[in-house]
């Protein structure tokens, strides 16, 4: 493929996430209040979009509570700084089987199964500009889990997100969510500007070498518009990788705990060296407005409680 940098950059901060890294740093946020802080941090750092999940206040276990993902999305819009909101829809489409001889029924602890109406539920009350559509199922390194998006629930799924003027993020954890994406496309389920997010290093999905992180981009259509990340060490190399072919950048706790070996990182510190990355390569950082206008986003308040 031909070198085509991207000079104009955005950034996105991927704030918590649902992994189980809460007892691994103390600058994971697990409270709303705490996530809504460490996202305007990362908004003043230099983020333009900050993705969101939520966890329980106590345990620091993830979850999908309406009321969290309000009080997040309350505390960040009251905020001083601008930034596009981009919450999470992926979960609810949890299964752990049981054993290799006895795989049903299923084990009750880690499976967490809900339809489509109830996986966009908070998305519908919160109304943030953007969304994530995980465009396929997915084994995970955890257990015998299994990320389950079928065509009908993506589909559903997907076109919820279009009545609400919410633009779905597409998350593409290898080559065949690409392809599930553009079939999305083409019975206009997905409305252009189509944005997707290339997800890298995730077990048992795309590996982050090079010549993986090629073929994703090339499956990218011209007309969309999309960021990439890796996690853990990889994360940063993958700045510099992204904007090289052209595209934008993911950086935050979600995907990596460390600034540098021995250093555990806040968000807000991880994008400010993303911006350092991308302002060092001659490109520039864009902000939430110009975002906006790209994407053709709506911001909006949330519908009355």
């Amino acid at each position: 493929m031909p070198l085509a940098m991207n000079r104009d950059v955005f950034i996105t901060c991927a704030v918590t996430g649902s992994g189980g890294s809460q007892d691994r740093s103390p600058h994971v946020p697990r409270s709303p209040q705490q996530i809504a802080e460490s996202a305007i941090d990362a908004a003043k750092a230099g983020a333009a979009i900050v993705h969101c999940h939520v966890r329980d206040p106590e345990t620091g276990v993830p979850c999908r509570d309406t009321n969290l993902f309000r009080e997040v999305t309350g505390r960040i819009r009251d905020a001083e700084v601008d930034v596009v909101l981009n919450l999470t829809a992926g979960m609810g489409g949890d299964i752990v089987v049981g054993s290799v001889e006895s795989p049903l029924p299923l084990n009750e602890n880690g499976t967490d199964m809900a339809g489509a109406t109830e996986r966009v539920a908070h998305v519908a009350e919160c109304l943030p500009e953007i969304c994530t559509l995980d465009c396929g199922t997915m084994n995970f390194a955890e257990a015998d889990y299994v990320m389950t998006n079928t065509p009908g629930m993506l589909r559903a799924m997907g076109q919820m997100m279009t009545d609400l003027g919410v633009r779905p993020e597409i998350e593409a954890f290898d080559t065949g969510h690409l392809w599930f994406a553009k079939q999305l496309v083409e019975e206009g389920i997905i409305q252009d500007p189509v944005l997707v997010q290339l997800c890298h290093g995730v077990p048992w999905g795309a590996p982050d070498d090079l010549n993986t992180f090629l073929a994703m981009v090339n499956n990218v259509p011209d007309s969309w518009t999309w960021s990439g990340f890796s996690l853990g060490r990889n994360e940063m190399p993958y700045v510099a990788a992204a904007i090289l072919a052209g595209g934008n950048v993911r950086v935050g706790l979600e995907d990596n705990l460390w600034l540098e070996k021995g250093v555990l990182a806040t968000n807000a510190q991880l994008v400010e060296r993303a911006v350092t990355i991308i302002e060092n390569m001659g490109a520039r950082v864009i902000g939430p407005a110009e975002v906006r206008e790209k994407l053709k986003l709506q911001k909006r308040a949330p519908k009355a409680a």
